[in-house]
């Protein structure tokens, strides 16, 4: 059984986006996975009594986290929040995945307050979806949740995007990039030159050396490694492409599959347990989304594997 634990109070659309997402999973996911639907019990049994499919169960939850507060003190004064509940179920167990479109400090609290950091992990990392120009799809890592990296955390964000292009993406031998200003071995700040060379005396990896702007979404990469800050940049303007598209009434698939709702959201890499960070204004193809790539990260024992791959090494 695969239970996943889905946050229905954190968004600015929920609860009904969350809702709409959640029926249409449930009406088309295996027999095997089963759902804790976590929030204002009155709101989800009004909204959810019509609904056949039995894989789910309510778990009450009076408090929610807002994207104003501040995540450490929110934590400590909101135990009842949907997110706070969330996690202690994840750390006892009760599910094995979590996912909330909700404030995401919070959430990163919440991995670092109930659960282990894989073995010898310096920090997390966002890893995020990056669609390829010939059809396929890529990863960036981080997207956000360092913006001053060390050569070691690249490398380890490297590592642990390889297990997961291989795992979710079904990517043989995944070729690793390392964001540059040029293509060059030595080219980049001291942070890129350092990465660059653990990367290369990495053998487990694909490494395939520098990667400009310019080759982000052709297929020169697999998984694209930077800092937070350079990844976030990059991520909104993927983001911005669809919306511009969009405004302009262009319909063009590869500008299509830079919204963000085809993949729901990003998951921390780093961590004992598959969490994942939805967009504050995800709507219910989005958490659709989410709650798949939550049943393929638990099908697949993903985590496990980046573990043992950190032990190796």
């Amino acid at each position: 059984m695969i239970r996943i634990g889905l946050d229905m109070m954190g968004g600015d659309y929920t609860p009904t986006e969350a809702i709409k997402g959640l029926i249409h999973y449930l009406n088309n996911c295996p027999p095997t996975v089963h759902v804790y639907v976590i929030g204002n019990q009155l709101q989800l049994l009004t909204a959810l009594q019509q609904q056949p499919n039995h894989n789910y169960t309510i778990v009450p939850s009076t408090q929610v986290i807002e994207y104003t507060e501040h995540p450490t003190k929110a934590w400590k004064n909101k135990q009842d929040s949907s997110i706070v509940v969330g996690f202690n179920m994840l750390k006892a167990e009760t599910i094995d995945a979590f996912i909330s479109a909700g404030n995401t400090g919070a959430m990163l609290v919440g991995c670092h307050f109930s659960l282990k950091p894989l073995p010898g992990i310096i920090r997390p990392a966002i890893a995020a979806v990056c669609p390829k120009l010939n059809g396929t799809t890529g990863l960036l890592c981080d997207v956000g949740l360092n913006a001053d990296c060390k050569p070691e955390q690249l490398a380890q964000f490297a590592a642990l995007s390889n297990v997961l292009a291989k795992a979710i993406f079904n990517i043989e031998s995944p070729k690793i990039g390392l964001l540059n200003i040029g293509e060059e071995e030595g080219k980049g700040n001291t942070l890129a030159q350092e990465t660059y060379t653990l990367l290369k005396q990495n053998t487990a990896l694909n490494f395939v050396g520098n990667i400009e702007g310019r080759d982000i979404f052709n297929d020169k990469a697999d998984v694209i490694v930077c800092d937070g800050f350079t990844g976030n940049v990059v991520l909104k303007m993927a983001e911005e492409l669809y919306e511009i598209a969009k405004q302009n009434g262009i319909d063009n698939p590869f500008f299509n599959r830079c919204n963000f709702e085809t993949y729901g959201g990003s998951p921390i890499l780093g961590v004992s347990k598959p969490v994942i960070i939805g967009h504050g204004i995800s709507q219910h193809t989005a958490f659709t989304n989410m709650l798949k790539l939550a049943e393929s990260m638990v099908a697949t024992n993903v985590m496990a594997t980046m573990e043992t791959i950190l032990v190796a090494e």
